[in-house]
């Protein structure tokens, strides 16, 4: 009796954790869909995914571009 007691108690609690897990993994996700953002390369004017974009700060800030050859015409 005891055993089945302390299994309810277990799934009461793991019911009661799950939105809370939820929330807290969908704050930490980069963005709502959960995939990856497009941003746009200056240069070309295409459309890349941001992680696999290459990165140049200036002094203007951060740029994004499709490939090493965009980011040195815009350094140009």
């Amino acid at each position: 009796m005891r055993v089945v007691l302390v299994i309810a108690w277990v799934l009461l609690l793991a019911l009661a954790l799950i939105p809370v897990l939820r929330r807290y993994r969908l704050a930490g996700s980069p963005s709502p869909v959960g995939g990856d953002e497009l941003v746009k390369d200056p240069v070309c004017q295409t459309y890349v995914v941001r992680s696999r974009a290459v990165h140049r700060k200036t002094a203007s800030g951060l740029h994004h571009f499709c490939s090493a050859e965009c980011a040195d015409r815009f350094r140009a």
